[in-house]
């Protein structure tokens, strides 16, 4: 399990250069034709890029040093047509090739996702948010450039350096010798730097990461900073994360400049030699001046696609550690899945029971060792007991948010391993003390719980739980804006609305984690009020450290040491003065 902090780096695991581009690549299948499109218009600029040297040289030979200004003319106005069309050509080319990408990283980022929806919380647990959030925004948008170029630079470039080549060989090989003397030292030199240039970027990619995760954590947290005037301790840290994020940057462009430096020293001293030999070995007087031209036009072109390919080499050695991280993400399976054979779990009654079931979180630690018991429908069950005791965990392997490495957790004797997710989910209510509100209306919170439900039915709702009273007192009521996560609304007031899209959703068994814990005395009775309508005939699941919260619970069960220690009635187990009643009497001197 990966480490939760911000600060420590992620080791994400790389399938290849040439493999994450195959797999790039594959999302332009759905744009076959838009592609297709865009290689034939590359085609004929190529076509003519190769063959704008060879009339030069004809021009030279044949018209200028013969003075036939007439063919001059006619070939200067084709060869003035025929790049005009060029130009038209690459203009059609970005355009369709912006669509494209465009559209792939909408596909990649939907598709991304979607797929982050569906894993479990323990994928959660073991990555801060912001670094999830760099992946979906960040590193796809840095795919932009890879994707456009993998159809616009690698394929045209390296075309274009064969066919550069086959013409110098045809038309002077000793010449086109002379000119590639470079080649072996460039490509050397290449390979040494690439390998360090690589290492640099991966670097840089999780800096980022850490970064893009620290400002997450400090734009949420900013009231805590604030309180307690760390400001300068915060600055201190966003310091160093900006320091360590510029340090491995430079040192990532340091060995990535390398290449264009490379590629020009290699094109100069290609000049150098293809002179050389042409005045040494050769001789002029068995040169043309319009073949030593031509000669030196094919050269620039045989340079200028391999600095294009190193140009994308080096995007694709800083660019190719966020595809890996997008990847790397599709790539993990969810740990909680619907079985190929699961059932669909039928309208439930709300019998809960566990048979021996052992929990433990990191595969080392058990925070429950063969728990077992047995839950009536309609029952309402409280969990008590010192924190860290397994109550939210018990809770959780009920909606099967994780599942137990031993025993079963049934519902209406059902092991909710073997029935479907949304059926099992969709007929459950769960609240935590941390209530979650979305930027939207009042009236499109509550309904999160029924996305059909009516106008009617989100009153009902409010009512029941007696938000209704207040929602009023706002100036738009039910239509009044929410800020981010509710920041507008009391405590309390968030807590209601978060009660009342939970009964909307009229779950069979509910689950109550910490949920009152936060409210004031007064609200907390007309929310006690709402609930003990609204669950009649439901199995709940009440988790308070108030104990004055659950005295009308049907039983208490006391959770500590990885299992249920006692449980009964809240008569019997004070008679029993046991776990509960020390507690009960420990909270009850407190309040004293």
């Amino acid at each position: 399990m990966a480490i939760n902090s911000t600060k420590a780096d992620e080791n994400t695991v790389g399938h290849g250069k040439i493999e994450t581009l195959r797999r790039l690549a594959s999302y332009l299948k759905d744009y076959k034709l838009q592609v297709a499109g865009v290689l034939l218009v590359m085609l004929y600029s190529m076509f003519a890029g190769l063959i704008n040297p060879t009339i030069m040289e004809l021009a030279i030979d044949k018209y200028i040093r013969n003075g036939d200004l007439e063919g001059l003319y006619k070939l200067a106005i084709a060869v003035t047509v025929m790049n005009l069309l060029v130009v038209f050509a690459d203009k059609i080319r970005m355009y369709v090739m912006s669509k494209v990408c465009n559209g792939v990283l909408v596909n990649i980022r939907q598709e991304l996702y979607s797929h982050i929806q569906t894993l479990d919380f323990a994928f959660f647990d073991s990555r801060p948010t912001g670094k999830i959030l760099s992946r979906i925004i960040g590193d796809i948008n840095s795919l932009r450039d890879v994707l456009n170029n993998i159809v616009t630079s690698v394929a045209p470039n390296i075309c274009t350096v064969i066919g550069v080549a086959i013409i110098m060989l045809c038309k002077n090989w000793v010449l086109a010798l002379f000119s590639m003397l470079t080649l072996p030292i460039m490509i050397g030199a290449t390979i040494y730097i690439e390998n360090r240039a690589n290492k640099h970027w991966n670097d840089f990619r999780k800096k980022s990461s850490n970064l893009n995760a620290f400002l997450h954590e400090d734009m949420a947290g900013i009231k805590t900073i604030q309180s307690f005037d760390a400001k300068e301790e915060t600055l201190e840290s966003f310091n160093q994360f900006v320091g360590e994020h510029r340090q491995v940057f430079l040192k990532a462009i340091y060995y990535s400049d390398k290449f264009v430096g490379l590629i020009s020293l290699a094109a100069t001293l290609g000049t150098i030699f293809l002179y050389l030999g042409g005045v040494f070995c050769i001789g002029l007087e068995e040169l043309s001046v319009g073949e030593m031209f031509a000669f030196g036009s094919y050269l620039y072109m045989f340079f200028w696609p391999i600095q294009n390919l190193a140009n994308f080499y080096n995007q694709l050695v800083s660019n190719i550690a966020a595809a890996d991280r997008v990847f790397e993400v599709l790539d993990t399976k969810p740990g909680i899945v619907s079985l190929p054979d699961a059932q669909e779990l039928p309208p439930i009654e709300g019998a809960v029971s566990f048979q021996n079931v052992t929990f433990s979180y990191d595969g080392e630690t058990k925070v429950l060792q063969q728990v077992s018991f047995d839950i009536k429908p309609g029952e309402t069950i409280a969990l008590v007991g010192p924190t860290g005791a397994g109550k939210s965990t018990i809770v959780n392997l009920i909606s099967r948010f994780y599942d137990a490495q031993e025993g079963a957790v049934c519902i209406d004797g059902k092991d909710v391993k073997e029935v479907t997710i949304h059926s099992l989910r969709s007929q459950m209510g769960v609240m935590t003390q941390d209530n979650f509100l979305f930027t939207g209306t009042i009236k499109e919170n509550i309904r999160y719980g029924k996305l059909d439900a009516t106008d009617e039915e989100i009153i009902e709702a409010a009512r029941a739980v007696n938000a209704h009273e207040f929602i009023m007192q706002l100036e738009k009521g039910y239509d009044t804006e929410l800020e981010e996560r509710g920041g507008s609304l009391s405590i309390g007031q968030k807590q209601l609305l978060a009660f009342a899209r939970t009964m909307l959703s009229k779950p069979r068994i509910l689950i109550l984690d910490e949920a009152t814990s936060s409210i004031d005395t007064k609200t907390e009775l007309l929310v006690q009020q709402g609930i003990e309508h609204l669950l009649q005939g439901r199995t709940s699941f009440v988790i308070a450290h108030r104990l004055s919260t659950i005295q009308k619970a049907d039983r208490i069960f006391y959770v500590d040491q990885g299992g249920v220690l006692e449980a009964g009635t809240p008569a019997e187990l004070m008679e029993k003065k046991g776990y509960y009643y020390k507690l009960y009497m420990a909270q009850f001197e407190d309040i004293a």
